[in-house]
């Protein structure tokens, strides 16, 4: 029982690592997003950009997983073709 307890609290302090990791890339991506919504209204895509940025916003909050899922996907695929 010892054991139970002892992984628990590793268990614990790893999902709370992992949560605050995934917080970080979160706001990471969204600073991304907004970067990149700011060039694009440079280009004269504003409207565009508003709605690009809105959605990325509402996805990273409403599902940050699947968004970090797909950055990594994303990531892994430029890579990939990078690196061919």
């Amino acid at each position: 029982m010892a054991q139970g307890s002892q992984y628990g609290g590793r268990s614990e302090d790893l999902k709370d690592k992992a949560t605050e990791q995934f917080k970080k890339v979160a706001d990471r991506i969204e600073g991304l997003a907004g970067s990149a919504v700011e060039q694009i209204r440079d280009t004269g895509a504003g409207e565009v950009a508003g709605n690009i940025k809105g959605a990325v916003d509402k996805s990273v909050k409403d599902q940050p997983m699947t968004a970090l899922a797909l950055v990594a996907a994303v990531g892994f695929i430029l890579g990939a073709l990078w690196k061919s």
